[in-house]
C-alpha cells in the first residue's frame, strides 16, 4: 500500500495544504500518512476530512498578534502564540473533528526528536491530547518553540533529526509513496547560523543535539537524493513548488497563491499518484 509523506517548513506546507485538498475532492485516502512539524500539522486535517480547513485558518489569523507576535514571547517564550495554536484554534475557533481523525482505520504518525538521544522517533497521532501536544512537539524548534514533554520525553521538531520521513515509511511497508515537499527542485539546504544559536541553547542540557544540528544540512540533502531516485524507479511521486516559499508568509495573496499552487500541481499529476495504489 501506499503512503503520504509530508515535509514541515512552517508556513510553507499551505502548498501541502493545497494538494492535500484535492486529494480529498479525488476521494483519495492514503492509509499510512507521516509528516513533522507543519507538514504533519496540516496533515491531521485531511484525515479528518476538513476540506480547506488550513488555508481558513491562515486567512483568518496568520496576521492575528495571537497566531504570531512578539507578546507571545513573553507566555509562550516563541513569537508564536502556542496556546493559541494549538489550543484556541482546534478546540474553539476552528473546530477539529477529533471523531473523523479518529475514524480514519490507517495509521498517521508525527516525526519528532528526541532530545536525550538526538534520535527520530515517530508517535502516533491517534493518541493526541485535547492540548495536541504530539503537534506541538513535532513543531518546536530550538529557539523559536520550547521544548515539550510528552510522556516523560522531551522532545523538539521532527525536522531536525527526519525532515522527510520516507524511510521509515517504507520500513513500515509502504512501497509507494506521494511525498509532498516545500521547496523546489535543486533546492539544497546549507548549514544555516541559526543552528550556532541553537547549539548554544540548548547543547549543554543536551549534547547529543549538537552533532545533529552541524550535520542537518547534510542529513537532508541526502534524504534528498533518495527521494528522486525512488521517483525515478517509479516507486515515488514527488509533489513540489516550482517556486521559492517564505516560512514566514503574511501576504495573504500569496499564502492562497501559494495553496492554489499545490492544488494545481497535485490535480495535474493525479493520474500518477492514483498508479502509486495500483
Amino acid at each position: 500500500m501506499p503512503g503520504l509523506i509530508l515535509e514541515g517548513g512552517t508556513l510553507r506546507p499551505i502548498f501541502s495544504a493545497g494538494a492535500l485538498d484535492h486529494l480529498l475532492e479525488q476521494r483519495i485516502r492514503f492509509p499510512y500518512c507521516i509528516g513533522v512539524s507543519a507538514g504533519i500539522s496540516n496533515g491531521v486535517s485531511y484525515i479528518s476530512r476538513q476540506h480547506g480547513r488550513n488555508l481558513e485558518i491562515l486567512k483568518r489569523y496568520r496576521n492575528d498578534s495571537r497566531y504570531f507576535g512578539k507578546r507571545n514571547l513573553f507566555t509562550a517564550r516563541s513569537l508564536f502564540g502556542i496556546d493559541f495554536v494549538f489550543g484556541t484554534i482546534p478546540n474553539e475557533l476552528m473546530p477539529f473533528d477529533r471523531n473523523a481523525f479518529l475514524n480514519y482505520d490507517g495509521t498517521i504518525l508525527a516525526g519528532v526528536t528526541n532530545a536525550v538521544t538526538g534520535k527520530p522517533e515517530y508517535l502516533d497521532c491517534k493518541e493526541m491530547d485535547e492540548e495536541y501536544t504530539i503537534l506541538r512537539a513535532t513543531c518546536a524548534i530550538p529557539g523559536a518553540f520550547p521544548a515539550v514533554n510528552w510522556k516523560g520525553r522531551i522532545y523538539y521538531d521532527g525536522g531536525i533529526s527526519d525532515s522527510i520521513p520516507v524511510r521509515k515509511a517504507i520500513s513500515d511497508g509502504q512501497e509507494k509513496n506521494l511525498i509532498i515537499l516545500t521547496q523546489p527542485r535543486h533546492f539544497r539546504k546549507e548549514y544555516a547560523k541559526e543552528y550556532n544559536f541553537a547549539i548554544r541553547l540548548i547543547g549543554k542540557k543536551y549534547p547529543l543535539m549538537v552533532d545533529l544540528l552541524k550535520n542537518r544540512h547534510n542529513l537532508y540533502n541526502e534524504t534528498l537524493l533518495f527521494c528522486e531516485k525512488l521517483e525515478e524507479s517509479g516507486k515515488a511521486v514527488i509533489l513540489r513548488p516550482d517556486y521559492p516559499l517564505n516560512s514566514l508568509e503574511k501576504n495573504m495573496n500569496q499564502i492562497e497563491a501559494n495553496y492554489r499552487h499545490g492544488y494545481n500541481l497535485c490535480r495535474e499529476n493525479i493520474d500518477r499518484i492514483r498508479s502509486l495504489f495500483s
